[in-house]
């Protein structure tokens, strides 16, 4: 086994297109890791990762059985180019049965204010609590206030912001809670509403 695990991926694929099982073996234990996040780092299903890594490998084992497979590049990035493959068939199989019939009645996609991307006065609703919001951070404590400036005007994720501030992300975290429990509290002693209805 140890002989095998010191050959060239090319060699291991001559040998196991020649009848030698154990090679494909050697190749499989060497990039199935690898291959596997790859997927799933696309994907993010651990359900869809597992037929597409399947698949990979059942496509790379029939191609080199019959004989197609060219030895132009690295035996990695043919398989990387196999499965990527078939992540974007896979997405385009799940966006085609996902589209909705223009001709089905119940379904009027012109009229529908849930289907549209939001109406002038939405707008200014959320610009007006915005504003509102930004009136009230500035009663708030210093560090609860940079934590809800990072995190919503700055977009800022929380492991981001504990990074920038130096503290941990559960102190961050922590920030965040009481800095929306004082301006609910804030919002609410002074007759402002911060969320639409």
């Amino acid at each position: 086994m140890n002989t095998w695990n010191n050959k060239a991926d090319e060699t291991l694929v001559s040998l196991y297109a020649e009848g030698e099982n154990q090679a494909f073996n050697v190749l499989l234990n060497r990039y199935k890791d690898k291959l596997y996040s790859y997927i799933y780092y696309i994907v993010r299903n651990s359900e869809m990762t597992e037929d597409i890594f399947q698949e990979t490998f059942m496509k790379a084992i029939i191609t080199i059985r019959q004989g197609r497979y060219n030895e132009n590049g690295k035996f990695s990035a043919w398989l990387r180019r196999i499965a990527h493959n078939l992540i974007i068939d896979s997405f385009r199989q799940e966006k085609s049965e996902n589209l909705v019939s223009c001709d089905e009645p119940e379904v009027n996609i012109l009229n529908n204010i849930g289907l549209a991307e939001g109406t002038i006065e939405n707008a200014i609703v959320n610009r007006q609590i915005l504003s509102d919001v930004r009136r009230l951070m500035e009663f708030l404590p210093d560090e609860q206030r940079e934590v809800v400036y990072m995190r919503f005007y700055q977009d800022l994720s929380f492991k981001e912001i504990a990074e920038q501030t130096g503290v941990s992300i559960n102190t961050s975290l922590g920030r965040m809670r009481y800095a929306i429990l004082n301006l609910r509290r804030m919002a609410e002693k002074n007759g402002v509403v911060l969320t639409v209805d």
